[in-house]
């Protein structure tokens, strides 16, 4: 390995170069989980660098009104950093922050970490088998080994309507929440009814004059069936740990079950369904907002959403949903297809993330000379969604195909934790410096997962969803099966699988 060289100061001039084993780009689950397994193995030259202030990746730049996770928190954190301290069964953007920073503060990140530190490009230097990265600020950095935590939940997605540009009233998408915006009394328009939407429109439709509530698609929501966690039961998970583990181990086999109805059990999807068509008859008694609201495509077609306050505030007498398509936006209204107009004085885009585009906005190009954007350009690949031939010493955390629509995406995560872990062992023990996937090794996985795909909810249930790349319609984003397959596919690390160069 490398001398073990970590920059104390997050201040480096352009002209300056740190060399480091392996960089890490991102400081979210992905980054944080990466750094805190390398420092328990005893590699201690790397660096996490991460373009914002603070720590968190999506749970720090997402901070609207009502922001909360969709899984039970906990499942939703690291095995390996149980916490007891959860107030409520499913938590809320603070709290999994403050979560995420104990996480730094008791695995001494801190040294590890850069911020506010953009990550640019990066290219693969054949000759020293290094990979010599530029930040957004110009400080370069030499990596042995690149990975990205970079996720796919970052970069907003804004829709193509005419005139957006031409709005007068303050505008902002909701991961990019303006607090300065006082919305008491305003005429809001909401654009999107997605995970995010559902869960700020309840808390901003009490305070607002008028929203209306834009909906291209309805979503199938199930009861979320939150609650507080007692200081009591609180109190239980600190002394009796087992607890806390034997929790854990029911909401993950409670998530797990739901797969099957994604993958091909029409009896447990049909079972969903009456169960999400139950949820909307019971808190909307409109027959016609009812309907409305109805998805007309099968149940994980698209992200099922969980919600318990969203139907009510559809119920307010100052909430309007507008079914009807948008032909334009203006100046101070929104007009729609049906020649309609309603006058806006603020306009909140719930539209979601570009999350088939990953790596957006930045270039990494490999051997050869290959960027991979363009070695992606007919398909987004990725061997067991983590390494990709003609790339080097470059691995992927949450790459492509490795995303969840039934249980806890941190599961992944930790599995290609585990995986990465074991490559940079291996290469360490055999004394090589170079570690890339086989082509054909990688084809093949991809071929693999394709054929399976075909018979998922996902391309048959009758929708078009962000799983879909937007170009080819193929689902580029979702596992095509449960947790437990993708842990025991990435158990451990094939040789064969590889080829290397000391």
């Amino acid at each position: 390995m490398m001398p073990n060289i970590i920059p104390n100061s997050p201040n480096v001039s352009a002209a300056d170069t740190t060399s480091v084993d392996v960089l890490i780009v991102g400081a979210g689950f992905s980054g944080l989980g990466m750094g805190i397994k390398l420092r328990e193995a005893g590699m201690n030259s790397f660096l996490i660098i991460e373009k914002s202030s603070d720590i968190g990746g999506t749970w720090w730049e997402n901070r609207y009104p009502g922001c909360a996770c969709d899984i039970p928190s906990h499942l939703y954190s690291f095995s390996f950093e149980p916490c007891a301290d959860w107030t409520r069964m499913y938590p809320g953007q603070q709290e999994i922050h403050d979560y995420l920073k104990r996480c730094v503060e008791r695995n001494l990140l801190a040294p590890h970490l850069r911020l506010n530190t953009a990550f640019k490009d990066a290219a693969w230097d054949e000759s020293a088998s290094l990979w010599r990265v530029t930040t957004a600020g110009g400080t370069r950095i030499n990596a042995r080994v690149l990975i990205s935590g970079m996720g796919a939940l970052h970069v907003p997605s804004f829709p193509s309507i005419p005139g957006r540009d031409r709005f007068a009233g303050p505008s902002f998408h909701s991961s990019a929440w303006n607090y300065d915006v006082d919305l008491e009394g305003k005429r809001v328009a909401v654009i999107g009814t997605g995970a995010s939407a559902i869960q700020f429109v309840p808390q901003i439709a009490p305070r607002v004059g008028k929203l209306h509530l834009f909906q291209r698609t309805p979503a199938w929501i199930l009861p979320r069936m939150d609650f507080p966690l007692s200081e009591k039961w609180r109190n239980r998970f600190r002394r009796f740990p087992p607890l806390r583990w034997a929790l854990r181990q029911a909401l993950f086999w409670r998530q797990e079950f739901r797969v099957f109805a994604f993958i091909g059990n029409q009896t447990l999807r049909k079972f969903f369904e009456k169960f999400g068509r139950a949820h909307l008859a019971r808190q909307v008694p409109d027959p016609k907002l009812q309907a409305a609201l109805a998805p007309n495509y099968q149940l994980g077609c698209k992200r099922i959403l969980v919600s318990d306050d969203f139907y009510p505030s559809l119920n307010r007498p100052n909430v309007e949903l507008v079914t009807g398509s948008i032909q334009e936006i203006r100046e101070h209204s929104i007009v729609t297809q049906d020649g309609a107009e309603r006058p806006v004085d603020v306009l909140i885009y719930g539209t979601g993330f570009r999350a088939t585009e990953p790596l957006i906005g930045s270039r990494i190009v490999g051997r050869s000379g290959v960027e991979i954007h363009d070695a992606w350009q007919k398909r987004m690949t990725a061997y067991l969604g983590i390494t990709v031939n003609d790339f080097p010493n470059f691995f992927i955390l949450l790459g492509p195909n490795t995303g969840l629509g039934h249980n806890s995406v941190v599961l992944m995560i930790e599995a290609q934790v585990r995986y990465v872990m074991d490559c940079l062992k291996l290469m360490k023990s055999r004394d090589q410096r170079v570690m890339e996937v086989r082509p054909e090794v990688q084809q093949g996985f991809v071929e693999g997962i394709y054929s399976r795909m075909g018979r998922t909810v996902w391309l048959s249930g009758g929708c078009h969803s962000w799983y879909q790349d937007q170009k080819t319609g193929e689902i580029t984003t979702l596992w095509p099966g449960s947790v437990v397959s993708y842990i025991r596919r990435t158990s451990s690390v094939s040789p064969s699988d590889y080829q290397f160069a000391p």
